[in-house]
């Protein structure tokens, strides 16, 4: 016949040992989240991906499957080119994509998501547009940062200094 445990004995596992040694040692002191309630997430099952990427300062897009992310970038292009400083840099821009859009697009097992190429001439024109609304926008508020002026500062002659170009070149 097997021994049987006395009830006033108490049996201490390998786990809860763990646990009460590192009570005495105060590991367990000062924790983040002390005195808070635990939080409820409802029935959301991915809340753990949620926290993860707001504690990592991530996006939700980067989740996505590859060819809606770069319909996202595609539809965002307007707003990535727009201080950009050369007409150069925004061909540039938009060829990288284009070159990711092409290779998706070659990648068998994609998920049938249409996706297509931006036109770089049209993403031209549309910074072109905005960069000139822009220069309008901060002629304007220089000129009414300056109520005496009414011409634009491009169109202002400086006499003196041209006389001085010319004298020193027909001397020289």
């Amino acid at each position: 016949m097997t021994e049987r445990k006395r009830p006033d004995i108490t049996f201490e596992t390998w786990i809860e040992r763990q646990i009460r040694a590192a009570q005495e040692r105060g590991d367990f002191d000062d924790l983040p989240g002390a005195g808070k309630p635990i939080p409820d997430h409802g029935d959301d099952e991915l809340w753990w991906v949620k926290a993860y990427l707001a504690r990592q300062g991530l996006s939700a897009e980067a989740l996505l499957p590859l060819p809606l992310q770069l319909r996202r970038e595609i539809e965002r292009l307007p707003e990535t080119v727009a201080n950009v400083p050369s007409e150069q840099t925004v061909r540039e821009i938009v060829a990288r994509l284009n070159r990711r859009v092409m290779e998706c697009m070659l990648v068998p097992g994609q998920l049938p998501i249409p996706i297509h190429k931006a036109n770089a001439d049209e993403v031209v024109e549309t910074w072109k547009a905005g960069r000139q609304a822009r220069r309008e926008e901060a002629r304007r508020a220089l000129q009414a940062a300056q109520p005496g002026r009414t011409d634009p500062p491009s169109s202002r002659a400086r006499p003196a200094r041209k006389r001085r170009f010319l004298r020193w070149f027909r001397a020289g």
